[in-house]
């Protein structure tokens, strides 16, 4: 496809939008000079954003309406936004507070549409479409009248006339939620803290930081102390701030900026109320993300209710409904198609490859049959490492070795390629095209493990053709076993997965 996409301005249709937004990517070619000449996220970024609010007619006091509660991390923060969302809609229905529950959320799974949702459900395509396209004519519009151009003072030229992509849809976020009437939002950070788009709030209701490891190493550094200063960066003067027990060297840095901003760091152990309560999986790092889920609700609701109390010797019954009901869908799923038994799994750092793989071994362990694995993660270098800790963990769980592995691109179908929502242009074209970083996956695998069977196809949709054709001879065989596939490596894979197994247009 030739760079930019153009998006029929003409008309205001979701796809119309989508195919505004997509143009709005920062190209493959853009992001690796960039990455060669060190052009990290700075201030700047902050600074910029700011100018962007204004431009569409707000200021960042207007999002004290909000009473945001901002999450960051490196595993477990979607997870931990669900569960603070969930928990204000259990109390919602029988309270009738707070009014609207806004939640911010990324990347989507199938939709764009589902990364801005108000009481749970993402925005409907006319919905979008329209926040989306005031936004965008405000943006331009506000450029126009000003008397002086703003000044990008990395490049010395010029902002933008609009964000690109991640950072639009936030500005677009506040603009919904502010015109909605949102009195509740929940935002997870998109890369870091300090510098990201989510971070121009001021005066959060509390920030929470989850489970802190290594992950987008050029944007925030390859140590966990580095990439902790940079996730610390949501914590506020005056606002609660939440975090679980971390690595010595991550907890150290919270702290210390902690100290720095005046702010009383509060760390959590596992909520002792969460006993008798059934978190989904039953394994410890979620009770970790259900109790700061429990704590960020909690503050919100203290200052949104004056009637609410919290019960520190027990949880109400919204909240263990909120804890229970939660929907996050993608992580770890189970769906059973008849022989096969489909596992899906967004994780994409090693650490957390490696949990959703112990969760797999467990799911697994009543049941007969082969296991097969469809991975991919696209345009990091580093992925093929990770492959080594998940043959090691289903080894020592004591589930042997996956029989047949196959590695795919994101890429959705063999016939029309993306779907709109999928599109990417900052991976590079040439590789995805050529499979390089699955036959390397293929490559190590081979190496880890001699015995499985390794295959390498172009598309999402293929690599499901396979688990299936294996279904159909197991099924054919009759001896009862079923197929246990994992699905894992990357959320862009996962949701494109769901999609095809569901036959949804947005989860």
């Amino acid at each position: 496809m030739a760079w930019p996409p153009t998006a029929t301005h003409t008309g205001r249709t979701y796809n119309d939008a989508i195919d505004a937004l997509n143009s709005l990517q920062t190209p493959y070619v853009v992001v690796e000079a960039r990455r060669k000449a060190g052009i990290r996220p700075d201030a700047s970024s902050i600074a910029e954003m700011q100018v962007y609010l204004h431009r569409i007619g707000y200021a960042p006091s207007d999002l004290d309406h909000l009473n945001i509660m901002h999450v960051a991390g490196t595993k477990g923060k979607g997870s931990t936004c669900a569960f603070a969302a969930s928990i204000l809609s259990q109390y919602q229905k029988s309270h009738g507070v707070p009014r609207r529950i806004g939640l911010f959320t990324s990347p989507h799974l199938i939709a764009v549409r589902e990364r801005i949702r108000i009481n749970g459900n993402p925005l409907s395509e006319d919905v979008f479409a329209r926040y989306f396209f005031e936004v965008w004519d405000k943006l331009r519009e506000a450029e126009l009248a000003e008397a002086l151009p703003v000044i990008d003072q990395r490049l010395g030229l010029p902002i933008l006339t609009r964000p690109v992509y991640s950072r639009y849809l936030t500005l677009m976020s506040y603009h919904v939620f502010l015109q909605e009437g949102v009195d509740a939002a929940v935002y997870e950070t998109g890369i870091g803290g300090e510098f990201d788009a989510t971070n121009i709030v001021e005066h959060p209701v509390a920030s929470g930081i989850s489970t802190l490891g290594v992950d987008h190493v050029f944007a925030l550094g390859n140590t966990v102390d580095k990439i902790a200063w940079h996730k610390a960066g949501i914590m506020k003067t005056g606002s609660a701030a939440f975090t679980i027990d971390q690595v010595p060297e991550a907890a150290k840095v919270l702290q210390d900026r902690a100290k720095e901003k005046n702010v009383s760091l509060k760390v959590l152990q596992i909520d002792p109320r969460l006993k008798g309560v059934n978190i989904r999986p039953d394994a410890l790092f979620q009770k970790k993300n259900a109790s700061l889920g429990i704590a960020l609700a909690e503050t919100a609701l203290q200052k949104i209710d004056p009637n609410f109390k919290p019960d520190h010797s027990s949880l109400s019954q919204e909240f263990v409904d909120g804890l229970e009901q939660v929907v996050w869908r993608g992580r770890c799923e189970v769906k059973v198609e008849g022989p096969i038994v489909w596992h899906v799994d967004g994780a994409h750092t090693i650490d957390s490859l490696k949990m959703a793989t112990r969760w797999f071994a467990g799911e697994c362990a009543q049941h007969a049959g082969p296991k097969v694995l469809i991975f991919n993660q696209q345009g990091r270098d580093e992925a093929v490492n990770f492959l080594e800790g998940m043959a090691s963990t289903l080894k020592t769980q004591g589930q042997g070795a996956f029989d047949h592995v196959i590695f795919c691109t994101n890429v959705t179908y063999a016939a029309t390629g993306y779907k709109r929502d999928f599109v990417n242009y900052q991976y590079d074209p040439n590789a995805v095209k050529a499979m390089t970083a699955q036959h390397k996956f293929a490559e190590k695998w081979k190496e880890l493990d001699p015995k499985a069977r390794v295959d390498v196809v172009p598309t999402i949709e293929g690599a499901i053709r396979c688990v299936r054709e294996i279904g159909a001879t197991v099924e054919a065989e009759g001896k009862g076993q079923t197929v246990q596939a994992l699905i894992t490596g990357s959320l862009h894979l996962v949701g494109g997965a769901l999609g095809i197994l569901e036959g949804a247009d947005a989860l």
